[in-house]
């Protein structure tokens, strides 16, 4: 999910929210790449991750520049992009990730999130990275705002824009207002 802010860092509104694909149909198996590996040798796995990996790249691109490109129709400045990070478990070599189920999920996550950060970086938006198991924590901290203080401004956010209005979503939408304020400070 993507979700843009906008406004007053005390109080942003949501400008934007969309599904940001990031699977090409095709690459076939891009949308599980590891778990399609999972069954071939190791270098036929390696060549479709590689394949997957390209094609949700150059997706994430194309979203990237069309946000920014609506977001600037609608006189708005793009001036920086967030993204939610997983625990930060570091990704094994591909034959112990693939001998793992856990590990084929962690590295699938790792794929699509690495490739909305290269796309961003492509179009030279400073990216604040957020571990999701600290977001409200570091948000609470950044923000200077009671952590449940701010869950309830961020799903006062969401009722703005109507349903639905997720975990994921809520989870962008802080991620966002930290990217603002992290862009309000150079």
């Amino acid at each position: 999910m993507l979700v843009a802010v906008a406004g007053p860092l005390r109080s942003p509104t949501i400008v934007d929210r969309r599904r940001i694909e990031l699977v090409d149909a095709q690459i076939p198996a891009s949308k599980q790449p590891y778990h399609a590996a999972q069954g071939l040798d190791l270098k036929e796995a390696a060549k479709l991750i590689k394949r997957s990996s390209a094609g949700a790249k150059r997706l994430a691109r194309q979203a990237v520049r069309a946000v920014i490109a609506d977001l600037q129709a609608k006189e708005h400045d793009v001036v920086a992009g967030g993204i939610v990070l997983a625990s930060g478990q570091p990704i094994p070599a591909l034959a112990e990730t693939l001998a793992s189920h856990a590990r084929i999920h962690t590295a699938e996550g790792e794929l699509f999130r690495s490739a909305l950060i290269h796309a961003s970086e492509q179009c030279n938006l400073p990216i604040t990275r957020v571990r999701e198991r600290e977001l409200f924590a570091h948000g609470a901290t950044e923000l200077r705002v009671p952590a449940g203080e701010l869950q309830r401004r961020i799903a006062e956010m969401g009722r703005s824009i109507g349903p639905p209005w997720r975990q994921d979503e809520k989870h962008a939408t802080l991620v966002a207002w930290l990217a603002l304020r992290a862009a309000s400070r150079r």
